[in-house]
């Protein structure tokens, strides 16, 4: 993968200040960890968020081990405490999702454009996994995104504003998941995973000690 292409392209203002981690199977969990305790340590980033987020960041990482066919995939990060943003990459250079979908019968005549769209629906996999990640990921961009993309192949999916929209983009072998969160936006995250697990609880016991839970509560 061509990191620097990334972060050209992604994080054009800020290319000198953003952390890159690679992951596989090994230290997927590592890399996970490592992120979200460097993200807890900012004060200003609402907790509520990153509640949400530790589950969605998880998901999008087990995808490129889980769908793309490659053993590696690349975490690129950036947060501005000034402005309150986050902005967060996960690349991978495997088969895709348009691919990747392809390999459920029930999604094999999908046009690129469609499985994109598709993708980030419930429940919609290849067979290999529930097809749940994107789908919450997209929840939580609803509550608190600047911008959430989804590149793979010639095209590129985009949430912003509350819309979606499928845009013609350079060719990438694989897939790119591009979010931009707003960190000082409190949110529900219960909602971002649709009530079906205690995210809030999952934060908290891994990432936060006893005396930061006692002054939550």
């Amino acid at each position: 993968m061509n990191v620097s292409t990334l972060i050209k392209q992604y994080f054009t203002s800020h290319s000198n200040d953003v952390a890159i981690d690679v992951f596989d199977e090994k230290n997927i969990y590592d890399v996970y960890q490592r992120v979200i305790e460097t993200l807890t340590q900012h004060v200003n980033i609402e907790t509520t968020l990153l509640q949400a987020l530790n589950y969605c960041f998880y998901e999008i990482l087990d995808n490129v081990l889980t769908h793309s066919g490659k053993e590696l995939g690349i975490v690129i990060t950036h947060y501005n405490p000034d402005e309150h943003i986050l902005s967060m990459l996960v690349a991978d250079d495997g088969r895709g999702i348009h691919s990747s979908l392809a390999e459920n019968n029930k999604y094999a005549t999908l046009t690129e454009p469609e499985a994109l769209m598709m993708c980030i629906q419930d429940s919609v996999t290849d067979g290999k996994g529930m097809g749940f990640g994107l789908y919450s990921t997209s929840l939580l961009v609803r509550d608190a995104g600047l911008r959430f993309d989804i590149r793979s192949g010639s095209h590129t999916l985009r949430l912003q504003n509350g819309e979606t929209t499928i845009l013609q983009s350079d060719i990438w072998q694989g897939t790119i998941i591009y979010l931009k969160l707003q960190t000082d936006k409190e949110i529900n995250p219960a909602e971002v995973v649709a009530n079906r697990t205690n995210v809030a609880e999952q934060y908290n016991e891994t990432f936060l000690n006893d005396i930061e839970l006692k002054e939550l509560w």
